[in-house]
């Protein structure tokens, strides 16, 4: 796994063993990023994220390499926040995220406390925990978090999801091999 483009392109991130952690594919986080950036490279410049259920934080850390001024890194996991710190150390990025070791449900009305008001918020939860997107989506839905901010949900693409969620609405689904991403704005 590494970095796709940026400031840190090519760099190798680390990953667990086993499969308590499935990073997003160098693929599908080009696609992503190239659907985002839409021939504009500075596009992510000086944009915030949210990175929830962040596994190895390589979404997160490849939004820092093409241009994010802050990123929100969101895991329960002792032993994926541990090694999200571990990516990070070698790039030199410490005043630009901040990393939450924490439940998701918990994460979001703290960051809604604390005012911050992403640009982009990407999800990607362990595909086996399927309720899990439905309550961090609707828990977004109603969170003034999202009120301006793109969000992206990473799911198995025979696992759907709805077309809204509170306030929600999918605006787009984009599927390659046996992924799909769901991009959602406030209706």
């Amino acid at each position: 796994m590494r970095i796709i483009a940026g400031q840190f392109r090519s760099r190798r991130l680390a990953s667990l063993k086993g499969a308590e952690i499935r990073p997003t594919s160098d693929r599908l986080r080009e696609t992503l990023f190239d659907v985002l950036t839409a021939g504009n490279p500075s596009a992510l410049e000086g944009s915030v994220w949210v990175d929830l259920f962040a596994g190895t934080g390589a979404v997160g850390i490849e939004a820092l390499s093409r241009g994010a001024a802050m990123v929100y890194f969101v895991d329960c996991s002792k032993a994926a926040t541990d090694l999200i710190r571990r990516n990070l150390q070698p790039l030199g990025v410490s005043g630009s995220f901040q990393l939450l070791q924490q439940n998701v449900e918990r994460a979001i009305p703290l960051l809604d406390r604390q005012r911050v008001r992403p640009d982009f918020i990407f999800l990607d939860p362990p595909y086996a925990l399927r309720d899990a997107y439905e309550k961090a989506l609707s828990a977004l839905g109603d969170s003034a978090m999202a009120e301006k901010a793109l969000v992206i949900a990473e799911h198995e693409r025979k696992n759907d999801l709805a077309e809204k969620f509170g306030a929600l609405q999918r605006t787009r689904k984009l599927e390659q091999g046996d992924a799909a991403l769901s991009f959602y704005r406030r209706c």
